[in-house]
């Protein structure tokens, strides 16, 4: 049907009704973007990386590997990312072998979460042993389950999930956990200080009320202080 034009044509623009196309493609797109979730499906195939953990006799008479597997995450995209899925721990020794399944099976509950899983690192880190920690390569180890909070940050950092250089509030996380785990072994001190006066020197620690006072008493180990005693 033509119609009659009675002004100048003075401008013109030609409407394109596929220019807002790609930006409706590009939201579906950010939106279907996998993030982890306890929902998310084992694939068949995951990418693991396994630390061979070799603590002092007195802890572990052999070693430990620790195997975390990775799950990719929309792979193949630029959104593409890498986080652990599950961890295991093996060893020969069986002594550790009841508190290391449960340990695992937790730590793989919050890999599966999502979210920020960093926070494990320092929650294990700040674990101590009642019996004294150890040496490792020159840094001092609270404890067993420090040790294995010291390799998943070793994973976590190796993936990019933390970075090599610790922030101002992980630097004062740590600097708290020294001051309180310092606190405790100088506590610790003091009571065994206190208490060596009044047990035999040949007196030794025990774990139930951490004082050195058991001794060999009637062919059995019993504490002077509490009066634990391995006889029952």
């Amino acid at each position: 049907m033509a119609r009659k034009i009675d002004s100048k044509i003075v401008s013109y623009k030609v409407k394109e009704a596929e220019t807002a196309q790609p930006a409706k493609n590009d939201e579906i797109d950010d939106n279907k973007v996998i993030q982890m979730h306890e929902t998310v499906q084992r694939p068949e195939h995951l990418k693991g990386t396994t630390y061979k953990l070799k603590t002092p006799e007195h802890i572990s008479e052999h070693s430990l590997f620790i195997t975390i597997n990775d799950i990719i995450l929309n792979e193949g995209t630029e959104h593409e990312t890498r986080r652990p899925f599950e961890i295991f721990i093996n060893s020969k020794s069986l002594e550790h072998y009841q508190w290391i399944v449960a340990l695992t099976r937790i730590i793989s509950a919050v890999f599966r979460k999502g979210g920020d899983i960093t926070f494990l690192v320092e929650e294990l880190r700040s674990v101590f042993d009642p019996k004294g920690g150890y040496w490792n390569k020159g840094k001092y180890v609270p404890s067993l389950i420090a040790e294995i909070g010291n390799v998943i940050e070793r994973h976590l950092t190796y993936i990019g999930m933390l970075g090599s250089n610790d922030d101002e509030h992980r630097q004062q996380y740590l600097k708290q956990k020294r001051e309180e785990l310092a606190a405790a072994e100088a506590a610790e001190a003091e009571a065994e200080e206190e208490a060596s006066d009044s047990f035999p020197p040949n007196a030794t620690l025990c774990y139930k009320c951490h004082a050195r006072a058991v001794i060999q008493k009637d062919g059995c180990m019993t504490c002077l202080n509490c009066g634990d005693s391995k006889c029952g």
